[in-house]
């Protein structure tokens, strides 16, 4: 039996054992107590099925999930960050015990729709991340200054910030600054656009006691990561050709002392050469 049959089977005969399997699921490390390798699998959810030059590549429900348990199972991974279908799925297949796992919240701002900026809150909300025993929640927070719906996105992330902080949950920010080119939106990379968007980030809430920052791995790191005193984790982004230059790039970025770890989806899950284990192995090695 396969895992769509088997977890399909499983979501249409008895829909409360995922509840079920959730609860008895082994917590991850205590928050703070270690550096946290994250697999990242969200994209998805906002219509993003590309990765590696494939359009499709995250089209496959079963082999994402097989996938993500290649990596979950490697050594030194100790985190999973998904919509709560994936949560669930890889709850069911036992997958995530001793992981710090993160529910991602706003998934609305689908790719290359012309709503991308406004991105509203349709998966985990803050209730669902307490039942789900996750330490906390993913809020993707791109800022145009051309776009209206920025003002409204920022004011729905600082709300978000807000419940997740009253239940002494994380929440885990990843902002950019981004504009509209020939219609597609495109985040700044540049320095001083992540040192705004970080800045930007760090504010938003009645408290930012539960924030952590969830940045780009661009040049200049160190004085990057000078713009904020808040934990923060780095991205990986699109799948690279050389992931040895990148993981070059990440180790040296984990020597800054707000850099508690990295969150990587794409670039691990669908490497050059798809040997899963191999790129997940090459990673935890600069951790």
């Amino acid at each position: 039996m396969d895992l769509i049959e088997r977890i399909s089977t499983v979501r249409f005969t008895d829909p409360g054992a995922i509840s079920s399997a959730l609860s008895r699921r082994i917590p991850g490390p205590p928050l703070g107590s270690e550096s946290l390798m994250i697999v990242a699998a969200d994209h998805p959810a906002r219509g993003a099925l590309a990765a590696g030059g494939d359009a499709h590549a995250m089209a496959s429900r079963e082999e994402m999930l097989e996938r993500c348990c290649i990596a979950l199972s490697r050594p030194g991974v100790n985190g999973f960050l998904g919509t709560a279908d994936m949560v669930e799925d890889l709850a069911l297949l036992g997958a995530l015990d001793g992981k710090a796992v993160f529910g991602s919240m706003n998934r609305s701002g689908l790719s290359g729709s012309v709503f991308e900026m406004d991105d509203r809150m349709t998966a985990f909300d803050p209730t669902g991340i307490v039942d789900a025993g996750l330490i906390g929640g993913k809020l993707l927070l791109r800022m145009d200054p051309s776009d209206p719906a920025t003002s409204v996105t920022l004011e729905r992330v600082a709300q978000a910030v807000n419940q997740l902080a009253a239940v002494q949950r994380v929440a885990l920010i990843e902002p950019f600054m981004s504009s509209r080119i020939n219609g597609s939106m495109v985040n700044d990379l540049s320095p001083d656009a992540v040192m705004r968007s970080m800045a930007v980030a760090s504010g938003l809430g009645r408290t930012s006691a539960w924030t952590w920052l969830k940045v780009p791995c661009v040049p200049d790191m160190e004085r990057v990561l000078k713009a904020t005193t808040l934990p923060c984790l780095l991205l990986g982004g699109e799948v690279s050709d050389d992931l040895d230059q990148s993981v070059r790039h990440w180790a040296a970025a984990l020597e800054i002392p707000n850099v508690k770890g990295l969150v990587i989806g794409r670039a691990l899950l669908f490497p050059v050469g798809g040997d899963v284990a191999a790129a997940v192995d090459q990673l935890v090695e600069v951790l």
